[in-house]
């Protein structure tokens, strides 16, 4: 829903901020009522950062947001337009807000695949399980920016009725790239996404179909058919619903090629030649529902079925994280151990950009110990920040002084983490979020909790650890 102020200056473009309202786990508020207050709020406001991030309703201004909302945030800025952080009056700004209630009840597994291995598993959307994960996500490109924008038009060219017969999409996202790079993640958060962007349209929420490609195929003849019947069969169940967003998710879609090619060689029974076959022809039948996306990833590229490639719209590579992923990945996790405690001192670490811009050079420390004379100031740092009295500089100066420190330790600690961020070339994004759990547990900190410097300092060593641990994999346990 897109509201721009009644006044505003015809003609002018407006930014575009999108707010997510999520509601409370116990709340029975009528989505169109909070929507409502949610807008009375933010309409309220004089003026908005350019930003991602939380809006806090003044308390008992709102009562039904007070009662009923768990949290309104901005979210998916698109990049390049307007400087982040610039301050915009209203009449600048045009809102589109969602609201959504999470479902809590987590997968369901179907127990008929083969050797009781779930054929699939099924979620109810919004999930909580992938609340926020959007944001969490990093990419090298605007990946998640363009598998928006192409789902938003490829369900509104269906929804519009364009004929498909002069213009042809088929509603099918390939993502490929090496192991560990998030791309399964990627398809649950972009469901989840969809889902609370278009609630709109489809007010019974969205369905979330994840295929267990292998066990479609079943060792017994003729049993594959009957697994894929079944499959689709399901499927076609929730797709009959015109009011709920139906994604089937197709996990290491490349084994489908494998059935297919090892039954042209003879060594899977021709059964598995004829369960791929009408695997794809079920999916082309999906194109006839208007609320259904077909998501699907691999591991090895080349190993993808030319006839599969052919129906997808999108081709999207997904690599290892690039230096400012990785750094961004690394700064959340640090986020959100200091909120949890385990990092005892918490210091607003600098974005990527300010960061590579304060460090044009590696710092000149090794297992993550500083040049002289800057652990000297981050040390100087610290004991003012510990005790002191403001002195003859009055109340002013020690508030003065105590942004100067703060500032100083964070452009410090960012550096430092920066050089942990390079040190982590080529690593996954799964071992990336692997590091910071063996991070901590590879050092005794006392009682458990450690400062920020500490904790870097033991993430530089974890990502040297790892490195070694691979080196020795590679060279078969030689040294």
């Amino acid at each position: 829903m897109t509201v721009a102020l009644p006044g505003a200056p015809p003609g002018e473009d407006k930014a575009v901020l999108n707010v997510e309202v999520c509601l409370r786990p116990d709340s029975a508020a009528e989505l169109g009522a909070v929507r409502a207050a949610a807008l009375q709020f933010i309409t309220s406001l004089s003026s908005v950062r350019y930003a991602e991030g939380p809006l806090h309703p003044p308390p008992g201004q709102h009562p039904l947001l007070d009662a009923h909302v768990q949290s309104i945030r901005v979210v998916d800025l698109a990049p390049g337009r307007i400087p982040p952080g610039r301050l915009l009056l209203q009449w600048d700004v045009a809102w589109q807000v969602c609201v959504f209630a999470l479902d809590s009840e987590g997968a369901a597994d179907d127990d008929e695949g083969e050797d009781g291995t779930p054929a699939y598993r099924e979620w109810v959307l919004p999930a909580a399980e992938f609340h926020g994960s959007w944001e969490t996500l990093y990419y090298e490109s605007e990946i998640k920016q363009r598998l928006l924008r192409y789902a938003t038009s490829a369900l509104l060219f269906s929804e519009s009725r364009v004929n498909p017969q002069l213009i042809s999409w088929n509603r099918v996202v390939l993502l490929h790239g090496p192991p560990g790079t998030g791309k399964t993640s990627l398809c649950q958060a972009l469901a989840q996404k969809l889902t609370i962007r278009l609630g709109d349209k489809y007010p019974q929420g969205g369905v979330l179909v994840e295929v267990n490609a292998h066990s479609l195929f079943s060792k017994w003849f003729s049993e594959s058919g009957k697994l894929v019947s079944r499959l689709f069969a399901k499927i076609q169940e929730v797709v009959d619903e015109p009011d709920t967003l139906v994604f089937v998710l197709i996990d290491e879609v490349e084994s489908l090629t494998a059935a297919r090619k090892g039954a042209v060689a003879g060594s899977e029974p021709a059964d598995a030649i004829r369960a791929v076959n009408a695997l794809l022809t079920r999916l082309d039948q999906l194109k006839a529902a208007p609320n259904v996306m077909v998501l699907t990833t691999s591991n090895i590229t080349e190993a993808i079925d030319l006839a599969f490639v052919d129906r997808a719209d999108i081709k999207a590579y997904i690599g290892n994280p690039n230096e400012q992923a990785r750094y961004e990945i690394l700064r959340g996790c640090i986020a959100e151990l200091a909120t949890a405690g385990i990092i005892t001192d918490s210091h607003p670490l600098l974005s990527h950009p300010e960061a590579a811009c304060l460090a044009e050079e590696p710092l000149a420390a090794a297992a993550g110990e500083a040049a002289a004379g800057e652990a000297a100031a981050y040390a100087a740092a610290e004991a003012a920040a510990d005790g002191g009295s403001p002195g003859e500089a009055g109340a002013g100066g020690s508030c003065c002084m105590e942004e100067e420190t703060e500032s100083l330790q964070a452009q410090y600690l960012s550096r430092c983490l920066l050089e942990v961020a390079r040190a982590a070339d080529g690593f996954s994004g799964r071992t990336l979020r692997k590091l910071p759990f063996l991070a901590h547990a590879s050092h005794d900190f006392p009682g458990g909790r450690c400062s920020c410097l500490q904790y870097v300092s033991a993430l530089l060593a974890a990502v040297q650890a790892e490195r070694a641990d691979r080196a020795t994999l590679s060279s078969g346990g030689h040294t």
